[in-house]
């Protein structure tokens, strides 16, 4: 781009305002031609609002943006997409009953016949090499290729601006390889790209600039190449990061989670069935499953947790046990307590006070209740012990934990399930949408409380959390689990093929040769 040439976007001052929150406040910066931007930022900085209001969702309360020069504003996303700005959300919006090229006509402004669209389509896809079959249906793709169509679909707009919002939450190292090859093959042809992603590493990698929000403002401005991680982290969170404390050796005692052989048929036509699972955790250790969203962790941690009853009750087996008939109450009352993925309706009511949801799970364990009546006293000191022991930002035990930031309920969430001090502790995405000040003291109570003797079995999506928590890793794709891997020394490109379906490779030179094939497929 000619260096007068003028900013692609220019944010003056925008401020947005709720009942009770300033979600924007005065913020401005520039993104320029063919830059890669990111906008960084805790839960609930402002990020959202903020490009809500550039794609036409939202209309700020105050200041004004700058489009290729001239003053712009617009009032609907249709009004967004006809400047050329295109925006990929987080969550896609696919119908899985359609092809990937009704998928993709439902998604257009124009009228061109599904004939001409399929030509289209397939130029976009040569171009930036993404491969894709129009006619397959959505349900049968993997996350990343339903990510692509997203991709194609605003490609197809000749964007000018490419908002991205996490783009690589549910995709496998691979995956995220090729995004960010054709990331910066637009931004070569003069596309500007506002990336919002809290995987600071892939910003170091990605980003040419980044801005940086706390509290609806702007704090801070940086080359990310040319800071680390953790001093971005810092920025976003005003403070000081602490990194995860682990001792020097790993001394594992008795296995306290035998799991074996274990199967589970479908609940629903879009569950995924588990089959021949089998893996076990020690005493002290720290056990990762890793894996793209929807390959079997919610149906895992339902039959691991006694929603879903085990078909034999030698499936699973805690401390010698056999616990797999037992249903929810019973399992933590021997000392298995689980924390799934969904805060809201799950793993808390949000209309029900901090002490009401403290008695939800921890009734047994924590002497909570007596002949059938609950015991109110006990249960506001149990839930102002979480409060404080776990720095939970709230107005005392009778608030609801509705009225809690995701990452304080989340917080809550753990804490309640961590003092009781279960033997063994299940958690499904122990950090998902949360801060990097929260996301670091959830990590060190779950090392805290392996050291203490408990061993933890973390299912996430993020495979840099379970690289720093875990001694131990396997991968589930559609519901197999593969081996179970030592941390130390694992290969990554190793671990991305089994998020993506490659299964049964017996060593990691088997695994290599087939990701030179997938690097090579990307490269042509």
């Amino acid at each position: 781009m000619p260096d007068n040439a003028p900013n692609r976007l220019e944010l003056n001052g925008i401020t947005k305002q709720f009942p009770g929150v300033l979600a924007n406040d005065t913020v401005s910066f520039n993104i320029a031609p063919g830059e890669i931007h990111a906008l960084l930022g805790e839960n609930g900085a402002g990020k959202s609002t903020l490009v809500k209001m550039i794609y036409g969702i939202m209309k700020s309360d105050a200041g004004s943006m700058v489009w290729d020069g001239e003053p712009f504003e617009v009032s609907n996303p249709k009004e967004a997409r006809a400047k050329g700005i295109g925006m990929v959300f987080q969550h896609f919006s696919l119908f899985e009953a359609l092809t990937v090229l009704e998928n993709i006509a439902l998604g257009m402004d124009g009228s061109l016949s599904l004939k001409e669209l399929e030509t289209k389509v397939v130029e976009v896809m040569q171009a930036y090499g993404l491969t894709l079959q129009p006619d397959r249906m959505v349900s049968s793709l993997s996350v990343g290729e339903r990510q692509r169509i997203e991709i194609v679909r605003a490609l197809l707009l000749n964007p000018k601006l490419l908002i991205m919002d996490e783009p690589t939450s549910v995709l496998t190292p691979q995956e995220v390889k090729q995004l960010f090859t054709t990331l910066r093959q637009l931004a070569s042809e003069g596309c500007s790209i506002l990336y919002i992603s809290h995987k600071l590493n892939e910003i170091k990698e990605l980003c040419h600039n980044a801005t940086i929000l706390r509290g609806g403002k702007v704090v801070g401005e940086c080359n990310p190449a040319e800071e680390t991680s953790k001093s971005m982290a810092e920025m976003m969170i005003g403070g000081s990061l602490k990194e995860i404390s682990k001792g020097e050796t790993n001394i594992f005692g008795d296995v306290l989670l035998n799991v074996g052989s274990l199967s589970l048929a479908k609940s629903h036509d879009f569950g995924t069935a588990l089959k021949d699972i089998s893996f076990e955790v020690r005493q002290g250790e720290i056990f990762g499953v890793a894996g793209v969203a929807g390959n079997g962790q919610n149906e895992l941690l339902a039959v691991l947790s006694g929603e879903a009853l085990a078909k034999g009750e030698d499936d699973i087996i805690l401390h010698g046990k056999s616990i797999g008939h037992f249903g929810p109450n019973h399992r933590r009352k021997v000392g298995l307590c689980c924390v799934p993925e969904e805060r809201n309706g799950h793993a808390a009511v949000s209309d029900f006070s901090l002490s009401d949801n403290a008695i939800l799970t921890a009734r047994h364990r924590k002497n909570l209740v007596k002949t059938g009546m609950i015991l109110n006293g006990p249960s506001v000191a149990y839930a102002d012990e979480i409060i404080k022991k776990f720095g939970v930002m709230a107005t005392g035990s009778r608030a609801n934990a509705g009225s809690l930031s995701g990452g304080n309920l989340q917080k809550f969430i753990m804490g309640r399930e961590i003092l009781q001090v279960p033997e063994v502790l299940v958690v499904s995405q122990p950090t998902w949408g949360v801060d990097a000040g929260a996301a670091a003291f959830i990590h060190q109570a779950l090392v805290d409380m392996a050291q203490a003797g408990s061993a933890i079995v973390v299912i996430s999506q993020d495979l840099d959390e379970l690289l720093a928590l875990c001694e131990t890793i396997s991968v589930i794709n559609e519901g197999t689990l593969s081996k179970a891997m030592e941390v130390k020394g694992i290969s990554i490109d190793e671990v991305g093929l089994l998020m993506g379906g490659v299964h049964g490779a017996n060593n990691v030179d088997q695994a290599n040769d087939i990701d030179k094939e997938v690097s090579n497929a990307v490269q042509a």
